[in-house]
């Protein structure tokens, strides 16, 4: 990467704040952009706590906008978006409920689509080797073994 850019507790404040105003970030979005910063454990508590307080963070907002535009608009199954949460930190508590509100059928209706454009680029020699290809695909996208092949069956 490239230089640590140092900066005052009031430098990262203001710069935090400006950013969590324009659009939603989680703890660990901050916490990684404070440690480039080269800002110390105590310090990095301290500006956190207050833009929970101030409700510039607030993972749950955060997480029900993270969950709607990784499903509407990179078109991820439920296990990829888990993934992802959790890798952000995301307690598990705030996105299974959140996650559990999109219906298995919505998934599946963004799936199909998926795979049948994938179908066409496909070159394969089999059925079985077709098949074998978009449930891969399937499973890369985060979706469920038993979407991708209640998928696949409609297509093959």
């Amino acid at each position: 990467m490239g230089i640590k850019q140092q900066k005052t507790k009031e430098q990262a404040l203001l710069k935090l704040t400006a950013l969590c105003a324009k659009s939603e970030h989680c703890k660990e979005d901050i916490r990684q952009k404070m440690r480039r910063w080269d800002i110390d454990d105590d310090t990095q508590e301290e500006i956190l706590q207050y833009l929970i307080k101030e409700r510039y963070i607030d993972e749950e907002r955060y997480t029900r906008a993270f969950i709607r535009s990784k499903f509407t608009y990179n078109k991820w199954g439920k296990y990829k978006i888990e993934q992802a949460l959790y890798a952000k930190r995301i307690s598990k508590d705030i996105y299974t409920p959140l996650l559990a509100d999109i219906e298995d059928n919505d998934f599946t209706e963004t799936l199909m689509p998926l795979l049948l454009n994938k179908n066409k680029s496909i070159k394969a020699d089999s059925d079985y080797e077709r098949r074998g290809k978009l449930t891969r695909f399937a499973l890369q996208r985060g979706f469920s073994m038993k979407q991708a092949l209640s998928c696949i069956d409609k297509i093959i």
